[in-house]
């Protein structure tokens, strides 16, 4: 198992952006995105957790950050377009830690802030998305792009439901898997499990 997660501090357009990483050697990493802030998201999130703990369990470096404004990260909401860069500056960190294979997971909002920012994401090999908001914000931008691998929702979603996001799926990738956790509504309470089981099985497929 990795190390115990230490704080950090990463440089996002001047900003001071807050983060918890994961160390463990060699190549590969993750960046996991948090919900909405303005509806209390943050990198503590119990989704944020299980997705990050199914990764380091399978020895990857995690970072999860906290979008600017919330935690101790500077700055002010900026409805998607700061976010963007937060994660850009993420992702430079963990390139700058010598980590060449990197995933992008994102939660809710998270996975929103992540699909727009995913053609210059340049660094990314396979982007994770758990309960994309696709009746809450407009998705209508996410055209085909190999790099969506996995999509997560709960059957009792009504900010991400399921059979809207399996409509949108041959767009975004025909060959991602999508799992659907019964009983599970946008918070994944008494879920998470399962989350972190999916997430876990996917990287035991996908890395062989």
């Amino acid at each position: 198992m990795a190390e115990k997660e230490e704080r950090v501090f990463i440089q996002s357009e001047g900003l001071k952006i807050e983060g918890l990483l994961g160390s463990a050697p060699g190549k590969k990493a993750v960046v996991v995105t948090h919900p909405h802030p303005l509806y209390g998201g943050d990198m503590y999130s119990n989704v944020v957790e299980a997705v990050v703990n199914a990764y380091r369990g399978k020895g990857y470096t995690t970072l999860r950050i906290n979008f600017r404004s919330v935690g101790q990260s500077d700055g002010s909401f900026d409805n998607g377009l700061g976010e963007q860069e937060d994660v850009g500056a993420a992702l430079a960190y963990l390139q700058e830690l010598g980590k060449s294979s990197i995933d992008l997971a994102g939660y809710s909002f998270g996975a929103w802030v992540n699909a727009l920012g995913l053609k210059r994401f340049g660094q990314v090999e396979r982007m994770i998305m758990v309960s994309p908001p696709v009746n809450f914000i407009d998705f209508s931008f996410l055209d085909y792009n190999s790099k969506i691998r996995l999509v997560i929702a709960g059957s009792a979603d009504d900010i991400g439901p399921p059979e809207m996001i399996q409509k949108m799926l041959p767009e975004w990738n025909p060959d991602a898997r999508f799992k659907i956790i019964q009983g599970a509504d946008h918070f994944y309470w008494a879920k998470t499990g399962e989350i972190e089981e999916i997430v876990q099985n996917f990287l035991d497929l996908e890395d062989i």
